[in-house]
């Protein structure tokens, strides 16, 4: 399992059957991920420029091996991580988003968006799903701060993350690129 994902441990994990997520914004939906989003996820993670704004590399392994560590993940749901996919109000798949490294000792987790259809860029959609992913992390976790990194040339991400009510706290030197860490608290938005 690590090899395509490292942050996925089988082991780790338990099948878990939930109540289905629907959660709904201005102009996106956000939903449990399903088998039918894989394709997409799979031509995203493929894809060079989106890689690069996610500072990191493209899929090279091929669509029935991506498709087997998808399925799994779907399944295995992990206790620290849930990730959902972005919907317009239309129904159309074109993202992602997700929380992570849940830490509830610190009352913490890291959160990460993509917004694969290049149609939908810088058109409000990625900052509706921050907005819904926002109020919904502190509505159902007892967390008192979301964080995120976004890569310092990413002024897009940024400004949309300003609007969400994140903001700039510091510049992280990783892997030879400059992050910036912003963060927002539950008592700013609650």
């Amino acid at each position: 399992m690590q090899r395509g994902f490292p942050w996925f441990k089988k082991e780790d994990h338990v099948p878990i059957k939930q109540k289905a997520i629907y959660l709904k914004g201005n102009l996106v939906v956000l939903r449990d991920k399903a088998l039918e989003d894989i394709s997409n996820d799979y031509r995203w993670r493929c894809d060079r420029n989106l890689a690069i704004l996610d500072a990191t590399h493209p899929v090279r392994m091929s669509y029935e091996e991506f498709y087997s560590l998808e399925r799994d993940e779907l399944i295995y749901e992990n206790p620290t991580s849930k990730r959902f996919s972005i919907d317009t109000i239309d129904g159309v798949h074109i993202g992602n988003c997700m929380y992570y490294g849940l830490d509830m000792k610190k009352k913490e987790v890291e959160v990460g968006i993509l917004i694969g259809e290049e149609k939908y860029l810088s058109k409000g959609y990625g900052t509706d799903a921050m907005n819904v992913l926002i109020k919904h992390v502190f509505d159902t976790r007892e967390l008192d701060r979301i964080y995120l990194h976004t890569l310092d040339w990413n002024i897009r991400a940024r400004k949309s993350f300003t609007k969400s009510g994140l903001q700039e706290i510091d510049t992280i030197n990783r892997n030879g690129m400059k992050f910036i860490l912003m963060e927002v608290f539950r008592d700013q938005v609650i």
